[in-house]
């Protein structure tokens, strides 16, 4: 062997000084185990070849496993963080309408999305004219249309939080942005006794930023805080 030139005194001091490094190589320990089965001949069976590849295979899988529950982890906190800062940026205003300014400006910066909508029932949607000036951000529905829009005219009651993908030119939700929104997350929001509904809408042009697969957890909570700051404001 010590004629070969791949196994020259100093290659073969540098693995006998640690055997370790080769042991840990999968390329090198996978091509030793394939030598010596191809030595063994093909009548013989290495059942400890096999059962090396199966524990590999296994070993790999869990590899797998672990680096995603990190990156869901990793994902979740990021997720986490950006709520508590909207939150707190929402707690920030001492008048509604710059409230109002800072939920379609710093809120969905914070929330990395394209379009935020507040939507309020009223049993007299054109009655006060102040609201153009907040068209923008804020618009006032008639009674039930909350319910249809998220139910999408089905029977079905509402969840508190609906995440879908959408392709839509109506801009009866998104205004002139409507043609890109493909995908929101509706928050259904409960505002007091005695009064109707309203909604939240973010609105982004990744089809994949919204989808029914995802958890509801934090949008969730979200949801519970706006509404209560919500009926501060309506007080």
């Amino acid at each position: 062997m010590s004629s070969d030139p791949l196994l020259n005194d100093d290659v073969r001091s540098k693995i006998m000084s640690d055997p370790s490094a080769v042991l840990e190589d999968k390329d090198i320990m996978r091509a030793l185990v394939a030598a010596n089965e191809r030595s063994a001949g093909d009548n013989v069976v290495d059942l400890r070849g096999i059962a090396m590849d199966r524990l590999e295979a296994r070993l790999d899988r869990l590899e797998d496993t672990h680096r995603n529950v990190i990156a869901a982890a990793y994902e979740n906190l990021a997720g986490t963080n950006q709520i508590h800062r909207a939150i707190l940026r929402l707690m920030d205003a001492t008048r509604f309408e710059p409230f109002l300014q800072d939920l379609r400006g710093e809120v969905c910066d914070i929330l990395r999305v394209d379009s935020v909508r507040l939507v309020l029932e009223s049993a007299d949607p054109e009655g006060d004219p102040a609201i153009a000036k907040l068209s923008d951000v804020l618009s006032v529905a008639e009674a039930g249309f909350i319910q249809n829009y998220i139910s999408m005219g089905r029977s079905a009651p509402a969840r508190q939080v609906t995440l879908r993908q959408v392709s839509t030119d109506d801009p009866e939700i998104f205004g002139e942005k409507a043609p890109y929104i493909r995908s929101e997350a509706c928050l259904r929001l409960d505002l007091g006794v005695g009064r109707l509904p309203g909604m939240l809408v973010f609105g982004a042009e990744d089809p994949h930023q919204f989808t029914p697969q995802q958890g509801t957890d934090l949008l969730i909570f979200f949801t519970g805080v706006f509404e209560r700051v919500m009926r501060r404001w309506l007080d």
